[in-house]
């Protein structure tokens, strides 16, 4: 009675584990939820462990599309975000109130530029401030670069709703045209080291910006005319009154949203613009895209599924942020360490495993489908043993049949 069950069970366990492309919506929400995990800490241990999440599930569930592959320069984007809020302080000043670790001779300013100056003493406290800022920051650029690594973004149009079409074509394109550079760079400078050319400095910039740029013009020629040939921008007739008021409530539902979700990640703000104007703005919008959507013209193919797998992923992002957001309302002194008196930040347990609970992609969400090096590797382990299993057929026959059995 119990081996039909048990059989159903490891059935959908290996269906579950078949390789396929999630949503691109559930990758969003999961980066999303770290990134609002992000915003609420600047506790360096925190955010290092957000950053070894983001990369883990980065380079154990990403593809080899060109979105993919340029995971590499959100990561050089957030160091260079890191050193540029450190030499600020350094700069600018921090200070002089605390542990002085070097003098740089300052620069006198004019009376009428007051709270500023320009480098003199160097405390300890103003770098470590600069690096916590800095972190969290970079830590929220990984995380939208690993949802745009994870997330095909042209799937992404196809599953925004209508009334956001316009918007979300433009955002796609947006979110599109880092990836597209990296990938023209890397074709330009594959080609230049084919032709001979070594040569460095600004002579090499110049020959990899000009293909760089007349690579990135076909692509927008390119998608013009793909556009164009589907009839993109075609409305239906709709009243006057309707499309009046259809913007008004879409404008300013997007007005709400954006205070709300700012009221919601400053806990200096009070709490009425953050949570209720949240919600208040959430459903104007959710009113403005059902009106605008009627005058919209599009149709579905093939629309992508919201399975297991992709709620897994998304809850899995949407629970640390979650905890995390309501963790720094009831406790922040872990989150937020404080720097007088200089001291060694904590951190506790429940709140490193509340981050680890974001990497649970990692392992649980369906594995993404062969990339091309892993498919060239496939068929050449297969030849290998195609080959050793013939020139072992022809001395015995019963191991080259137990090879092909395999």
């Amino acid at each position: 009675m119990t081996a039909p069950a048990r059989s159903s069970l490891a059935d959908r366990w290996h269906a579950y584990l078949l390789p396929r492309a999630l949503h691109p919506g559930a990758w969003w929400l999961w980066a999303l939820g770290l990134a609002v995990a992000a915003s609420r800490t600047t506790n360096p241990w925190l955010l290092g462990l957000i950053l070894a999440v983001a990369c883990t599930v980065v380079y154990a569930r990403r593809g080899d599309a060109p979105w993919a592959l340029a995971f590499r320069l959100y990561v050089v984007v957030g160091v260079l975000v890191v050193v540029l809020r450190i030499a600020f302080r350094i700069v600018f000043g921090g200070g002089a109130v605390g542990h002085v670790l070097f003098t740089l001779p300052e620069i006198p300013l004019p009376d009428f530029v007051t709270g500023l100056r320009l480098f003199g003493p160097v405390t300890a406290e103003s770098l470590l401030l600069g690096f916590y800022d800095g972190l969290r920051l970079a830590t929220m650029i990984i995380c939208i670069g690993a949802a745009n690594a994870l997330a095909n973004p042209k799937r992404l149009l196809k599953s925004v709703p209508s009334a956001l079409y316009d918007v979300g074509s433009a955002v796609v394109v947006a979110l599109s045209v880092f990836p597209q550079l990296a990938e023209s760079v890397g074709r330009v400078r594959r080609a230049r080291r084919l032709r001979g050319a070594t040569g460095k400095g600004l002579g090499a910039l110049r020959g990899i910006v000009v293909p760089v740029l007349e690579d990135a013009l076909d692509r927008s020629l390119l998608l013009a005319s793909a556009m164009d040939s589907r009839g993109y921008g075609r409305t239906a007739q709709v009243t006057r009154g309707a499309r009046l008021l259809a913007g008004t409530c879409t404008i300013l539902g997007l007005v709400g949203v954006c205070v709300g979700v700012y009221g919601m990640l400053d806990g200096t703000t009070p709490r009425y613009l953050g949570l209720p104007l949240l919600v208040a703005g959430l459903l104007a919008a959710v009113a403005g895209f059902v009106v605008t959507g009627r005058q919209v013209r599009r149709t579905h193919y093939r629309p992508d599924p919201w399975l297991l797998g992709e709620t897994v992923v998304a809850c899995s992002g949407v629970l640390v942020g979650a905890l995390l957001y309501l963790a720094s309302t009831v406790d922040g002194a872990d989150l937020n360490p404080a720097l007088s008196p200089l001291h060694w930040p904590e951190v506790s347990l429940p709140l490193l495993a509340t981050v680890l609970i974001g990497a649970l992609p990692a392992v649980l969400a369906p594995p993404t489908p062969l990339t091309a090096e892993e498919i060239r590797s496939a068929g050449a382990r297969h030849t290998r043993s195609g080959s050793a299993g013939t020139t072992t057929g022809s001395r015995h026959e019963t191991p080259a049949t137990v090879e092909v059995g395999r």
